[in-house]
């Protein structure tokens, strides 16, 4: 990649409404510098650092005023040969410094054709998701989720559940993102309970759900999780890139997952930060990273997301990018049956649908209550 091809991304600068505009685009600058060379450019002789790594603001449009504060949109262009092709460098080129200043978040970026294709993107993506549980590509339906919860209980105990959930039906039974093993042993033996629990669901049922276990641990261990998931069988599992960290992610996608052709849901778990937007986060890194489904807080559950900010996420997971592969929406965070047709019209069907606490409400009868919320999804006709 030359010096010259660059990357664009926005900032959301949040300063005082009095503020003049040149001071503005003085505190624009500022960021454009703090994220490429982190120091006064005046101090810089090369000619071509100046020229070509000093981050740049292309576009200053002054936002709304809330109280004492007016927003800012800042369009500022950094070399994408700083980057290469590391996943952590470019999270550090877009929020590295600017997500210690409370007053600036990144809202959108653009990568340049030659940087977005140096990153695989999902292994299988929606499609390919869809493919894993059986579903027939003709009549393509929204896809059904939950979880095994709450971590503490015994293995058998966690294995029954995921055994109910799989006999009413759902398309993945994940693991609770909390869920964790002191060791490899009891992490194998675990997961082959509930792999196993599943499998015998799906003999009694003729159905496909997938049990996604949570890896979780330094990159070693993590690695080994993987493996040893998939020599069980395992072809779904969940991580969270934030808790993992994104180097860890990628690797771990690109070096055991992928290959066996795996699919990754990504956990929101730690991705909180004010200094990126979560349906940037959420929607387009992860699914950068190689995420093939984005888990993230839905509207009107036990998490602030707004209607506007869950729908741009879907937007940002599943829009053409390059050739990379769309990811799988996963609205979670408090859904309960009751809402799927809600929920279902207003994601469409690309979309797959996370509901754990409010299944398990129904105790011995988790099963049907299962059932229940997968019929529901199934009934809506397009």
């Amino acid at each position: 990649m030359s010096d010259t091809e660059r990357l664009s991304v926005v900032y959301e600068l949040r300063l005082p409404a009095d503020l003049a505009p040149t001071a503005a685009e003085d505190a624009a600058r500022a960021v454009a510098v703090e994220q490429s060379v982190e120091m006064p450019v005046e101090a810089i002789r090369d000619r071509h650092v100046r020229d070509h790594v000093v981050g740049r603001l292309e576009d200053l449009t002054p936002l709304g005023v809330d109280g004492a504060t007016r927003r800012w949109s800042a369009v500022i262009s950094l070399a994408t040969s700083t980057v290469g092709e590391d996943p952590v460098q470019l999270l550090n080129m877009l929020a590295g410094n600017v997500s210690l200043h409370d007053h600036v978040r990144l809202t959108d970026l653009t990568l340049p054709s030659s940087l977005l294709a140096r990153f695989d993107g999902p292994a299988r993506g929606l499609d390919g998701l869809r493919s894993l549980v059986g579903i027939d590509p003709v009549a393509p339906r929204a896809l059904t989720c939950t979880a095994i919860k709450p971590q503490g209980l015994a293995v058998e105990d966690l294995a029954a559940i995921g055994e109910a959930f799989a006999l009413g039906g759902v398309d993945i039974v994940k693991d609770d993102h909390g869920i964790a093993d002191p060791d490899l042993d009891t992490f194998t033996v675990r997961v082959r309970a509930c792999q196993d629990a599943v499998e015998r669901a799906n003999r009694v049922t003729g159905g496909t759900t997938r049990y996604a276990p949570n890896l979780i641990g330094p990159p070693d261990v993590l690695r080994r999780k993987a493996e040893i998931a998939l020599e069980l069988g395992v072809r779904v599992v969940l991580v969270a890139p934030m808790l993992v960290g994104v180097g860890a992610f990628v690797d771990l996608v690109r070096s055991t997952l992928a290959p066996a052709r795996a699919a990754t849901i990504g956990h929101p778990a730690a991705g909180g930060t004010t200094a990126v937007a979560p349906e940037v986060l959420l929607g387009s890194l992860f699914r950068l990273f190689g995420a093939d489904a984005v888990i993230f807080p839905n509207h009107g559950g036990r998490f602030s997301f707004t209607r506007d900010r869950c729908a741009t996420i879907a937007a940002a997971a599943r829009r053409p990018w390059g050739e990379m592969r769309p990811a799988l929406p996963t609205p979670a965070g408090g859904i309960t049956p009751d809402r799927v047709e809600e929920l279902v019209a207003f994601y469409g069907r690309d979309v797959m649908l996370l509901v754990g606490g409010a299944l398990l409400l129904a105790g011995d009868a988790l099963t049907a209550s299962t059932a229940d919320f997968v019929s529901r999804v199934h009934a809506v006709r397009w």
